[in-house]
């Protein structure tokens, strides 16, 4: 049974299921998008098929943005399907109607309208940059030239899946610190507003001083009751700004990225990341066939660091020069010299791609280790925050009731 083309489309808002038969009188059917099923039929009878069914399904969830992830997992089944020997419109008809995701659904049905219309792959992804960037595209182009779609396909799909889960683990190691100051400033904002309070009036009637922890606890909430406003207003305008300048001014990121690498126990993560991305990114590129320079500079945008970013972009300069790409490592100073030995050994042996796979592979379990080892210390060091901080503030409190109890 035929698969029909999809449905091209200004506006595809709705999905529909439908049936027919095409010139030959074969039986067909298909899922597409279109604003009604007026448009639908009129595009099917232009494509040759006589529609005896269309049926408007139920709207899948939209969730938002099609998202990285997303992006890997249609990457792995794209190259699943064609690996199979399903032809790459029908893989595409089947990848976009099995989405659960509208937006990701019309963003597939997209592109199959765009290579079913003559355009090549690579060039239909490319008309959609947010969502692919060059690697991909550059990946994608080197595969169809060579006629290897499907390998190069699967080359795609496996970076993208270990670059998905390096950010994963990265986000689970910045998450805990954060998580950490945020429950401890949430708990003492509420003990200085709603607790601290009731036992500064059931003091005013001791008729005696107050040691001067609990005098400073008991000021201290005041302040925050009279300009709890305004301090909101100055936290929540701290970090707009901070955010607003993070993604808008390099200089900004370029200080932030130098500044995490020398921060204790999250740096070395970070480097290891960077390392991590760079040797997976320099491998699946080398071993796709591009040239070193050129693929050093889709290597330079995937390291997720400014400081390691511009020092490829300084090898990529060094390598077009004829120099040997160890050497520019080495001239950086930012690559252990494990790493920069590897990689001597993958150029001596003409397998750089493997090499520098393995150089990732081992740095990638070097992050997951890292993160696991600091998330199993900052259980008790969020234990030890909150119980200093809450332990405090009850202590203060209760000053006053000991010393009472002492004159008694």
């Amino acid at each position: 049974m035929a698969t029909a083309a999809a449905v091209k489309t200004i506006k595809r808002d709705f999905p529909f299921a439908w049936e027919g038969r095409d010139k030959r009188g074969m039986k067909v059917k298909g899922k597409s998008v279109a604003p009604d099923e007026k448009t639908l039929r009129a595009e099917l009878r232009r494509q040759g098929i006589a529609p005896s069914k269309v049926k408007k399904q139920r709207a899948v969830s939209s969730g938002g943005k099609p998202t990285p992830g997303d992006i890997a997992i249609f990457a792995r089944q794209l190259a699943t399907m064609l690996t199979a020997g399903i032809p790459l419109v029908q893989a595409f008809e089947i990848v976009g109607a099995g989405n659960e995701k509208a937006a990701m659904q019309k963003l597939i049905l997209d592109i199959k309208a765009d290579v079913e219309g003559g355009t090549s792959l690579h060039e239909a992804l490319a008309k959609h940059p947010l969502y692919f960037d060059d690697l991909f595209v550059n990946l994608v182009e080197a595969g169809e030239q060579a006629g290897a779609l499907e390998t190069l396909l699967d080359k795609v799909a496996t970076y993208k899946e270990k670059t998905e889960a390096l950010k994963k683990k990265i986000k689970k190691a910045l998450f805990y610190p954060a998580a950490v100051l945020v429950v401890a400033a949430i708990v003492t904002v509420v003990l200085l507003v709603f607790v601290i309070p009731q036992f500064e009036a059931l003091y005013k009637g001791f008729g005696a001083d107050l040691p001067a922890f609990t005098q400073f606890v008991i000021a201290l909430s005041k302040f925050v009751q009279h300009n709890g406003m305004f301090l909101a207003l100055v936290v929540g305008g701290a970090f707009f700004a901070f955010f607003y300048f993070k993604k808008r001014s390099k200089a900004m990121r370029e200080f932030l990225d130098r500044a995490i690498l020398k921060v204790p126990v999250i740096g070395p993560i970070m480097t290891k990341a960077a390392i991590a991305r760079y040797a997976r990114t320099l491998s699946t590129m080398f071993s796709a066939g591009v040239p070193l320079v050129e693929a050093l500079e889709s290597v330079a945008g995937a390291t997720g660091n400014i400081i390691y970013e511009k020092a490829v972009l300084r090898m990529r300069d060094e390598v077009a020069t004829g120099q040997r790409l160890q050497r520019a490592m080495e001239a950086t100073g930012l690559f252990p010299n494990m790493v920069n030995q590897m990689i001597a050994v993958g150029e001596e042996s003409g397998a750089l791609d493997e090499m520098s796979g393995k150089v990732a592979t081992f740095y990638e379990a070097e992050v997951d280790n890292a993160v696991d080892a600091m998330s199993s210390l900052l259980e008790p060091m969020i234990m030890v925050i909150l119980g200093v901080l809450v332990g405090g503030l009850v202590i203060a409190m209760y000053l006053p009731i000991f010393k009472l109890g002492s004159v008694i």
